[in-house]
């Protein structure tokens, strides 16, 4: 895991986070999961639940997301017959504390083991993926890297290596150039210890986090199994909807191409 603490302890801390706080209950097919990730810090999960054989996603949220915010978008994925488990930050929904760089990084571990506990209780069967949408591709790589034999496969959405290059190209510096050097290399590193089969969607006129992060990432996957697919004339956070026929149909045939992982 990159060692983010440069970052979590300077200025730039309040421009990489946008949380909001928000309690809506769930929809009828939907329950939420309160994960304690440290005392008294819980951290909000939304679980959206069509057939106990479907395939099962755990999905980390973009900035400024909150798992609410998929009560409208996971019945696309139930329509896929793929189940959703959405995951909050600190800080966002009903989660308490306040995120950072290397508590996401921790906490997605604690999430990981929280749900796959879930899914065994209710006899969720039809095994499990991992999938990062922006900033969520922090913790999804860390899962994909260090919990390997527990996933199916890793998709990344609008995603990059290191959030360091994302944050230069929208005008924040650490100023630290060693620092995030370091960074980079401890990410990429990390990224070619993936061995699961990974399927990156980007969009080509990404103007938050550009499609050349996307290529990175795909570059340095250590996986001999992976898929790099650019929507045309889509942008960061109109992705899934401009491209809404290619986004599903290339979800849907990764994951039934993994099945049997």
């Amino acid at each position: 895991m990159p060692d983010y603490t440069p970052v979590d302890v300077s200025h730039l801390l309040s421009y990489i986070f946008y949380p909001r706080q928000d309690f809506t209950s769930p929809p009828a097919n939907a329950f939420d999961l309160l994960v304690p990730v440290e005392p008294g810090v819980n951290v909000s999960c939304r679980f959206y639940i069509g057939e106990e054989h479907w395939p099962l996603i755990l999905y980390f949220h973009g900035n400024g997301e909150v798992v609410s915010d998929y009560d409208h978008i996971a019945p696309l994925y139930n329509r896929k017959a793929l189940n959703l488990v959405v995951s909050d930050y600190r800080g966002y929904g009903a989660s308490g504390g306040s995120p950072t760089l290397g508590a996401i990084s921790r906490d997605c571990h604690v999430i990981f083991k929280a749900v796959k506990e879930e899914i065994s209780q209710r006899r969720l069967r039809g095994g499990l993926w991992v999938m990062g949408r922006s900033l969520g591709s922090i913790s999804a790589t860390e899962l994909a890297c260090r919990w390997k034999n527990k996933f199916r496969a890793l998709i990344i959405e609008s995603g990059f290596v290191s959030i360091l290059p994302v944050m230069k190209h929208i005008g924040l510096s650490l100023q630290m150039d060693d620092v995030a050097d370091r960074i980079m290399e401890e990410a990429l590193a990390m990224v070619r210890n993936i061995t699961l089969p990974t399927l990156i969607i980007h969009g080509e006129e990404d103007t938050l986090v550009p499609v050349e992060e996307a290529r990175r990432f795909y570059d340095n996957l250590g996986s001999a199994e992976k898929k790099l697919l650019i929507i045309p004339g889509a942008d960061h956070n109109d992705i899934m909807f401009a491209g809404m026929d290619q986004y599903f149909e290339a979800i849907q045939a990764f994951i039934a191409s993994t099945l049997q992982t």
